[in-house]
């Protein structure tokens, strides 16, 4: 791994403008110039894809040579490959004068249109079994605004060459690449891409997968930290911002570099920086669980994966687990608690890698009466943790601070009785927790044979103030599904800007949307790649990407084989 110097001010002075200048020229490519280049940008993920796997291992602290490598697979190389796949896939519909594609519509019980997103093809239906995923679109949005308003920038151009500052997550490898490509392909805007220095090292990697953008100047690549970061965001030559990172980041950005200059220009209402911006800033991801008939073995597979998004990418990523909100006096929480507890038990503490997290670690479990710690960590380690009994009445730092490290947090609502369970749960959530990215609900087919559960489901769906909702399972696939719009949910303020404003990914080029829900089984007879201790994680998410490279039947045995191999 090398060090990167940031890049000076000239440099940075002349990355923007030359994107500013092939701006228009950005604006007006045709499609099929806009498919080419696709193209070109598939064969770049492919003959580097492996070496931005290893990258991210070894900064890692993992094996790019163990099922462990899988992670990195699923966090960047896969994702990307099927963005690309999905972004050709809706130009060319456009340029034989038809839609983006869609699986279908439905209505939503309270007649909201929903957009079926997932499963789009039969191999969908084989490779990623077993998932839903729809898009519910905003009131007063029927089938014909949905597809007028689809792909829009194509239909009806609004502008006439822009460029986009993208400020780089640190934290997965896919985010900033994929946020790049919504700003080029479904905004039309060429991008400036200033890479975080936690994962700069992946620079020039995208450089060279993205050669075709960049020898173009579609693309420029920066480096450095919050000063370069600063200096791009007030740049001339910047029309548009987006950010993936921390509220503070934003409200730092947007509002000023001190506390008290943003409390006073908050009262004001006058911003240091007007530009637009959109943004997806994190969540405390809650867990909600109804009362329910489960099983042993129910409850040992949803453990293994809620704690698989907690374990995964060492839980910093925006879609861990955070905050489990059990029912009060439910025995099925007690049970779900302990069975956590050795999934985490059993796996290998992670290298704790993302600056601040030991301090963090340390200032959100310091006098906590009740935590348990898993593992024998390294001094560069975390162990994996348990807060129990959060009281609800109670403000808790841990309910308005998104962790960000290995902190798994619980608390109790409402009664065993389902129906007021939900209710309490989710004014909790929407109310008392910081966030509105993702939240997942577990819940039993057979409570909802019940007509009021069912009804209580749907209406706790319809009123959670999240960009997605999970019904058992981990809400962070609606995010490398890529189909999917992946943000916070609407009606954020510059003021409260809680997870951000606007969705990326989306290669449908929806609009109007409200948020996604994705639904699977509440058990499964194989384990999920992101599950801890899956034997062949790394076999079955490199044959995802070569499905995703050459799409087509006769990938899918080599599949079936390597998933069979867990």
């Amino acid at each position: 791994m090398h060090d990167i110097a940031p890049s000076t001010a000239a440099q940075i002075d002349a990355a923007v403008a030359r994107v500013r200048e092939a701006a228009p020229g950005f604006a007006r490519l045709d499609l099929p110039a806009r498919i080419a280049l696709l193209r070109e940008l598939r064969a770049g993920i492919g003959r580097t894809a492996t070496r931005m796997v290893a990258a991210g291992c070894q900064a890692k602290g993992l094996r790019a040579d163990t099922a462990a490598a899988g992670e990195e697979w699923a966090t960047g190389a896969w994702p990307i490959a099927r963005h690309l796949r999905l972004l050709e896939t809706t130009l060319a519909a456009l340029a034989r004068g038809a839609q983006p594609p869609v699986a279908g519509y439905r209505e939503a019980p309270d007649g909201r249109l929903l957009v079926r997103m997932h499963p789009a093809d039969g191999l969908d239906a084989v490779t990623l079994p077993a998932i839903s995923a729809d898009v519910r679109l905003q009131a007063d949005v029927d089938r014909a605004r949905c597809a007028d308003m689809r792909g829009g920038f194509y239909k009806r151009p609004t502008h006439a060459g822009r460029v986009a500052l993208v400020l780089g997550a640190g934290n997965v490898a896919s985010i900033a690449v994929q946020d790049v490509l919504t700003k080029l392909f479904n905004d039309g805007m060429v991008c400036v891409l200033k890479m975080n220095p936690v994962n700069a090292y992946l620079g020039p990697l995208i450089e060279d997968a993205f050669a075709a953008l960049i020898a173009r100047d579609y693309l420029a690549i920066v480096y450095g930290g919050a000063d370069e970061g600063a200096l791009l965001a007030a740049h001339a030559g910047i029309d548009t911002i987006h950010i993936t990172g921390s509220d503070r980041t934003y409200d730092t950005i947007v509002w000023g570099a001190t506390a008290d200059e943003r409390r006073a220009r908050k009262a004001a209402g006058t911003p240091l920086n007007d530009k637009p911006v959109s943004a997806e800033l994190g969540n405390i991801l809650p867990v909600l669980m109804v009362p329910g008939p489960y099983s042993a073995r129910d409850i040992a597979y949803q453990a293994r994966d809620i704690a698989g998004y907690v374990i995964g990418n060492a839980s910093f990523w925006c879609t861990a687990a955070k905050m489990l909100v059990l029912p009060r006096g439910a025995a099925e929480g007690d049970r779900l608690l302990r069975a956590i507890g050795e999934v985490f038990a059993r796996t290998p503490t992670r290298r704790a890698y993302y600056p601040g997290a030991h301090e963090r670690w340390r200032r959100l479990t310091d006098g906590q009466p009740d935590v348990s710690r898993f593992g024998a960590p390294t001094p560069d380690e975390l162990p994996w943790t348990l807060v129990r009994g959060l009281d609800p009445a109670i403000d808790q730092p841990l309910f308005r601070e998104e962790p960000f490290c290995s902190i798994l947090s619980q608390t109790s609502v409402g009664s065993r009785d389902p129906v007021e369970y939900l209710h309490a749960a989710v004014e909790f959530v929407n109310s008392r927790l910081w966030g509105t990215l993702t939240a997942t609900i577990v819940v039993h087919p057979r409570s909802l044979r019940d007509p009021a559960i069912a009804r209580a489901l749907e209406d706790a769906i319809a009123t959670l103030r999240y960009g997605t909702v999970g019904i058992n399972i981990f809400p962070g696939l609606a995010f490398v599904l890529g189909a999917t719009p992946w943000g916070g949910y609407p009606g954020s303020t510059r003021e409260d800007i809680q997870s951000g404003c606007g969705f990326v990914n989306n290669t449908s080029m929806l609009q109007d949307v409200e948020k996604v829900i994705l639904r699977g089984p509440l058990w499964l007879p194989l384990p999920q790649p992101y599950h801890p201790g899956h034997r062949s994680a790394d076999r079955v998410l490199q044959r995802l990407f070569d499905l995703e490279q050459e799409r087509g039947w006769t990938r899918v045995p080599g599949l079936m084989r390597a998933a069979l191999g867990a």
